[in-house]
């Protein structure tokens, strides 16, 4: 089987799952509502005032999060107030903690100022930090020089 990386230009990243994935969650305010919501954050207000950005641009955020089935709106009602929506995580949104995790762990390592990392994330069940990695589906670890790159059903070969 030929790894793909031994000739590049005989194929496109027209159809590249990674430009597409950051067309969703490119941004540093989508990445952080995402933590909030990874986080257990829910309504509005908390995701304004957690994420550090305006009304308006939260409103915009959300709404494109809803619209691509990151998040969904709930309707709630405290008692004497009107119907507000709380947020709340799909599957394809929970399916972002590796991500997340992943983020977090290379900050930790790589942008945290001289007193450490603000979180640490540490298993429930023995304690031990959470880490994210690269495991094939048979369940083997997998490091960087140990992967091949080959066609996919949607590689655009280049004529």
């Amino acid at each position: 089987m030929a790894d793909l990386r031994d000739d590049r230009d005989s194929w496109s990243m027209a159809n590249c799952s990674v430009a597409r994935a950051m067309d969703i969650v490119g941004s540093r305010s989508t990445m952080l509502i995402m933590r909030e919501a990874l986080l257990g954050t829910r309504r509005f207000d908390d995701f304004v005032r957690r994420v550090g950005v305006g009304e308006p641009a939260m409103a915009a955020r959300l709404k494109e999060l809803v619209a691509a089935g990151l998040l969904e709106r709930i309707p709630y009602r405290e008692p004497g107030q009107r119907t507000r929506h709380e947020y709340q995580l799909t599957p394809k949104g929970r399916e972002l903690l590796p991500v997340v995790t992943a983020l977090r762990n290379w900050g930790d390592t790589w942008a945290a100022d001289d007193t450490g990392p603000g979180l640490l994330v540490t298993h429930h069940g023995c304690g031990a930090p959470i880490r994210a990695v690269l495991r094939c589906e048979a369940g083997h670890d997998v490091k960087e020089n140990e992967t091949d790159i080959v066609a996919g059903p949607g590689l655009i070969r280049r004529g």
